[in-house]
């Protein structure tokens, strides 16, 4: 359970304790120290927690990794090494994947350390023909960025069970890039 989902639960236990006794001083305390339980979680805080979600269970479509920067790196060196290597990507795809281009739908690693970027297949292919009207197939990667440096990947598809590998393929041409500038993937 995460924090916030806890500091909520507290909020409404010690209302509802506070109400059914029904007593004000006894409100304006379980209401203090829920507020205080909201602050210590972080609840309502303008610093964004790092939380990437997990990919579904059983996912056919989903990647979800971890990169480490070289040692002695700090967060501003792991973003410029990262914002480079995501930037050369190839807008023609690679190894038959992304055919269709790219392009960074967020970009807030300066300040929160997330991103987010869109990649589409070419459209042309036999599935995108019979199950998406033709229309290019469209994956999301979302990167997280830790103070460590750490970074936190995951590439999914919008639709469909199954991508046929193709999310773990980007993630191995980007995580190859990486390796090459000393990084563990």
């Amino acid at each position: 359970m995460k924090f916030h989902t806890l500091a909520i639960i507290s909020t409404l236990t010690a209302s509802a304790s506070a109400y059914q006794a029904g007593k004000v001083c006894d409100r304006r305390a379980a209401l203090s120290r829920a507020v205080g339980a909201a602050a210590l979680f972080g609840v309502g805080s303008a610093t964004p927690a790092v939380a990437l979600e997990s990919c579904p269970m059983d996912s056919k479509n989903c990647v979800r990794t971890t990169w480490r920067p070289p040692a002695g790196a700090s967060k501003s060196d792991a973003i410029s090494g990262l914002r480079d290597v995501l930037n050369a990507y190839p807008q023609e795809g690679q190894n038959k994947v992304d055919e269709g281009g790219w392009k960074i739908a967020s970009d807030n690693l300066d300040s929160s350390g997330t991103a987010s970027v869109e990649y589409s297949s070419s459209g042309k292919g036999f599935f995108a023909k019979a199950f998406n009207g033709g229309k290019p197939f469209v994956d999301d990667l979302k990167v997280e960025v830790e103070e460590s440096g750490t970074v936190q990947i995951k590439s999914q598809s919008r639709i469909g069970e199954s991508d046929l590998g193709v999310n773990q393929k980007r993630i191995d041409y980007l995580a190859a890039a990486l390796k090459s500038k000393g990084w563990s993937t």
